[in-house]
């Protein structure tokens, strides 16, 4: 539970650096466009900050990181992120400094949503499996439940 929690507070900081990045090179750039680096910020602290904290309160409820594929969720989910955020940064910074981005750039920011998705699915299909074990026992207490009132 503690790796889940420092992710999210990594995540809560490089969210709170990239929005003063943000501020401070369009600033200095004298910079007025719409650029990647505004949601740089959000996109950090949302799919960042807010999804770890819910995946650790999950972990607390149903103890996620004991399945297997929790850890290729946590792998694929944080490489996703960080190549998507750090193309979205790279992208928005040659933009204030008045570059063209390259299809390269694009190409890695791409790869970066499937990796967030496929990271998406695992979580799900964790949660799923995790939720399986409990249904069956619930289901059971029920029966007995029944059998003993009648």
């Amino acid at each position: 539970m503690r790796l889940i929690l420092n992710t999210a507070h990594v995540y809560m900081i490089l969210g709170v650096v990239s929005g003063f990045y943000y501020r401070e090179i369009t600033k200095l750039h004298d910079f007025t466009g719409e650029n990647q680096l505004g949601v740089v910020h959000t996109h950090l602290l949302a799919l960042g900050t807010l999804v770890f904290l819910v995946v650790l309160a999950l972990e607390k409820l149903f103890a996620l990181t004991g399945h297997s594929l929790f850890s290729w969720f946590y792998w694929v989910y944080n490489g996703g992120l960080v190549l998507t955020v750090a193309m979205m940064t790279v992208h928005g910074t040659l933009t204030v400094l008045g570059h063209d981005s390259g299809a390269v750039i694009a190409l890695v920011a791409g790869l970066g949503h499937i990796l967030l998705t496929a990271g998406f699915v695992l979580l799900f299909i964790t949660i799923g499996k995790c939720l399986d074990p409990q249904a069956k026992t619930a289901a059971i207490e029920a029966e007995d439940t029944d059998v003993a009132i009648i």
